[in-house]
């Protein structure tokens, strides 16, 4: 019996955040959203993740205007985002008024399905963020961050997978953020998830292409049963981004997977973002490096993203000559911090501590704020007990552990902020993009005031541009 795969296109989100620093602009989605509109993708990922503090901060576009463009440039497409549970899209946890707020006004402007996750798999931080996504309306696809350790076994995932469906999940994804997903282990996981949860619930599988293996990833999770899979075209396509779209759309093809995608328009549409790729290079963003593979994303477990910023990092303080030091380090601060999947926050926690046990030539001699919120259970429960030699000397004897949902300690924040930007508010939605990036919000906010008639005159524009013809 055939089985037809469903194909999630990242372009337009995750193929620029892993691979150009989110740097793709607005007008250079718009030129082929029709045509990627008729291409019958499953869903189009196009929001969250990194693109919304991007706009602000580097851009100057906001966030909710990009998304309210798009959809009505994709009128016949689900429109997909990345949401960090209680995280949201920033750094911290807010409190339950904010999640409920920021994800109605997500599903109202545009988004279709909302993928959760939380860093650590700590399923009391998605809780929200899923009862939300529900009551408006969304899909919600509950994530398993994927990773490896003697604790993270295909019966922990399995247990995790059968939790996010009694929470309300429609679809369960396999987050691979780290490409550390190998070809049989990626059968194993979605056969067994696949056989314990209802038939209704779709599998949703991303991976990276870091160290190569990808393709074959796809292949084997397919074949064991993936309905699913997140692919990027080939100019931002392979890599430390997702597969590319189309080898993978013609492997597939004439097979009992085959995606009914069209290669041809598929290509047509690729052409456009060569020259966005190329503009991407010129103006420094898109590093050669970006579509190398590289194995030490298996040795060392550290993403794509992470490599470059610990090398980002070192260059800063002139110490590039560490660089293989500090990658010996990550797996090392990992396990001593109760084995955390290594995905935003964590992996910017993880690397930042162990380029500071490196250049400080002794382990935890300084410890960060963030390293110190990991250990306390801010950010929630630590898969594993962290080394209680390293808790001590970070927090001290007597260390205070939160136990309880993180979120739990926090009241609401909503009034709050609407009272701080008052004098800037010209949407119901510049509250929350203000909750989530404080300075970076007020900065873009008085930016616009003072290019408010050149702003809606080239919003005007965009909106003439894509009115149906």
């Amino acid at each position: 019996m055939s089985k037809k795969v469903l194909v999630t296109e990242t372009i337009l989100r995750d193929a620029h955040q892993s691979q150009a620093a989110t740097r793709m602009r607005l007008d250079e989605m718009l030129p082929v959203c029709e045509k990627l509109d008729k291409i019958g993708y499953y869903s189009i990922e196009c929001w969250g993740g990194a693109t919304f503090d991007s706009c602000l901060r580097f851009l100057n576009e906001d966030p909710w205007e990009r998304l309210r463009v798009l959809r009505k440039a994709m009128p016949n497409t689900k429109l997909q985002m990345l949401l960090r549970g209680q995280n949201i899209l920033g750094y911290k946890h807010y409190a339950d008024d904010v999640v409920d707020e920021f994800v109605k006004k997500s599903i109202e402007n545009g988004i279709d399905i909302i993928r959760i996750f939380d860093a650590l798999n700590d399923t009391r931080n998605m809780k929200q963020a899923m009862e939300s996504c529900k009551k408006y309306g969304g899909t919600c696809e509950a994530t398993i961050s994927y990773t490896t350790s003697e604790v993270h076994t295909t019966e922990y995932f399995v247990k995790l997978a059968k939790e996010l469906v009694k929470m309300g999940a429609d679809n369960i994804c396999i987050k691979d953020m780290a490409n550390l997903l190998l070809p049989y282990k990626a059968y194993e996981l979605v056969k067994a998830i696949k056989a314990a949860i209802p038939k209704n619930v779709l599998i949703h599988v991303h991976t990276h292409n870091t160290s190569g293996t990808g393709n074959m990833v796809y292949l084997k999770a397919i074949e064991a049963g993936a309905d699913i899979v997140d692919l990027a075209l080939t100019p931002l396509g392979n890599g430390t981004s997702q597969p590319a779209t189309e080898p993978f759309v013609a492997t597939l093809e004439g097979t009992e997977y085959d995606t009914g995608l069209e290669l041809n328009a598929i290509n047509d549409i690729s052409e456009h973002f060569k020259g966005v790729a190329e503009r991407l290079k010129k103006d420094g963003f898109l590093s050669p490096k970006a579509k190398d593979t590289d194995v030490r994303a298996l040795i060392y477990q550290v993403p794509g993203g992470m490599l470059s910023n610990l090398y980002g990092q070192l260059k800063e303080m002139n110490a590039i000559d560490k660089y293989d030091e500090v990658l010996k380090e990550v797996p090392n601060v990992r396990a001593d911090f109760g084995y955390p999947p290594l995905v935003t926050p964590t992996s910017q926690i993880v690397g930042t501590q162990a380029v500071l046990n490196v250049i400080n030539a002794e382990r935890y001699k300084m410890a960060t704020k963030e390293s110190k919120g990991l250990l306390s259970g801010e950010y929630g429960k630590l898969p594993m007990e962290p080394n209680s030699d390293v808790v001590k000397k970070v927090l001290g004897d007597k260390p205070e552990i939160i136990t309880c949902r993180p979120a739990d300690l926090l009241k609401p924040e909503l009034e709050g902020y609407k009272e701080d930007i008052k004098e800037y508010i010209e949407q119901e939605e510049d509250v929350l993009s203000y909750a989530l990036f404080p300075q970076v919000a007020l900065k873009f906010f008085k930016y616009r005031q003072a290019n408010k008639a050149r702003i809606d005159s080239e919003v005007g524009d965009v909106k003439l541009a894509i009115q149906p013809v």
